[in-house]
């Protein structure tokens, strides 16, 4: 399935979310992201209907175990891409930002190489 940028910027939010407080709403997605209820509402239902969040009945969202394995890639891309970038000289802020759209387009395989070369050469992930 093909998630556009928008969707696995919410993954990834959501994911962040509840690795800080295990309980995650609507409304604290669209506090994160600085997005309108509305918005927030129409992204979570698609992500619902991909199968890859779902809603308790406390209202609280949780990923579905897809959508964690997607999650956990896209924070595992933007991690070790910011690192990489803060290891050249980039500030963290500008490191961070640009982790964040390179993240949604960088290919497995030169992810991959990225990793294997960041361990290489004795750079935390």
């Amino acid at each position: 399935m093909a998630l556009l940028e928008s969707g696995e910027m919410y993954l990834e939010t959501i994911y962040i979310l509840s690795q800080k407080s295990g309980n995650v709403r609507a409304i604290n997605v669209g506090e994160y992201m600085g997005y309108s209820k509305p918005s927030v509402s129409r992204a979570l239902g698609l992500l619902k209907e991909e199968g890859l969040l779902k809603k308790d009945s406390h209202g609280y969202l949780k990923l579905t175990e897809a959508g964690k394995i997607l999650a956990q890639r896209i924070y595992e891309r933007h991690t070790v891409l910011t690192q990489l970038l803060i290891n050249i000289g980039v500030d963290e802020k500008t490191a961070s930002e640009d982790a964040c759209r390179i993240e949604h387009y960088i290919s497995d395989t030169t992810f991959d190489a990225i990793k294997a070369h960041m361990k290489e050469h004795g750079v935390s992930l």
